[in-house]
């Protein structure tokens, strides 16, 4: 099974550019594109917030109208620069998000569960899931101890590194983590926030951080490093479950970086060199 994630395309409405130079609506159309013209298209996508970046109402529906042109189906949750109700209101064609209260869910997508959690304080920057999520978390994971499971929430439960930025992330990841510790059967969380893709573990399970779909924070890890972004490759990730080897995920870049070329184009002499080294 293929998951796809685009996280934090801090969508503006077409022909806005974010900053005044970001086309995060192009960006976000061209990863939807390559998605759907991929060889591996995926059985869901799953998007993990900051969906638009102002919670501008037009900006939403230029949300809706790209998602819904995925092939697959769509799956997503809040950021902290989302507006609660203008993502539900968007997210509706999905079919999984809940008429009121925290947009989180609990869906079965082929062999593996997918659960949404929302950790936005409006207008706060950094994340907070809650007693009452959490322990809904705990039942839903206790009701399905069979099933692979992938959690997804925008605001990591852990540091970076990027100082700016974990200043600002989930405040009860502790909490999280004990939830999580329970089940034996979640095999990966996957998170936004950071525009980078960074990779850790909360307790046993690994956590992934997707890269920015338009734009990325730069990396630096000096201890007092400015808030800063910066134009790098924009990729998604997609992460790739099977029984015999659990989650497995891998960068993908979109964008024209030339045509795919055999490695024996350029060395076809590499089998001749091997085999007359080793019959010397």
């Amino acid at each position: 099974m293929l998951i796809a994630q685009i996280t934090d395309p801090h969508l503006r409405a077409e022909g806005t550019r974010l900053f005044g130079v970001v086309d995060t609506y192009g960006a976000l159309k061209r990863a939807i594109d390559h998605l759907n013209a991929s060889d591996m298209i995926p059985d869901a996508v799953i998007v993990s917030g900051d969906l638009v970046h102002d919670g501008e109402a037009e900006d939403y529906a230029a949300l809706t109208g790209l998602l819904q042109q995925l092939s697959a189906p769509v799956f997503a949750v809040p950021g902290n620069h989302d507006r609660r109700e203008f993502t539900r209101k968007a997210l509706a064609f999905t079919g999984v998000v809940p008429d009121a209260g925290p947009i989180r869910f609990a869906a079965d997508a082929g062999p593996v569960r997918l659960i949404g959690l929302d950790s936005l304080i409006e207008n706060q920057p950094h994340g907070h899931l809650g007693g009452e999520q959490l322990a809904w978390l705990d039942d839903q994971l206790a009701a399905n101890p069979d099933s692979p499971t992938l959690v997804f929430v925008h605001h990591p439960p852990f540091a970076t590194g990027i100082g700016f930025m974990d200043a600002i992330r989930l405040d009860d990841s502790d909490a999280l983590a004990a939830i999580i510790g329970k089940h034996g059967h979640v095999g990966l969380i996957a998170c936004g926030h950071v525009h980078r893709m960074i990779v850790s573990r909360l307790g046993a399970v690994p956590v992934v951080i997707g890269p920015g779909v338009a734009h990325h924070v730069v990396f630096d890890l000096a201890a007092d490093a400015p808030s800063r972004w910066i134009l790098e490759p924009p990729a998604y990730l997609l992460h790739r479950w099977s029984a015999e080897t659990g989650f497995v995920t891998h960068q993908v870049f979109f964008g024209d970086y030339g045509a795919a070329a055999p490695f024996s184009k350029h060395h076809p002499r590499i089998g001749t060199q091997r085999q007359s080294t080793n019959s010397s």
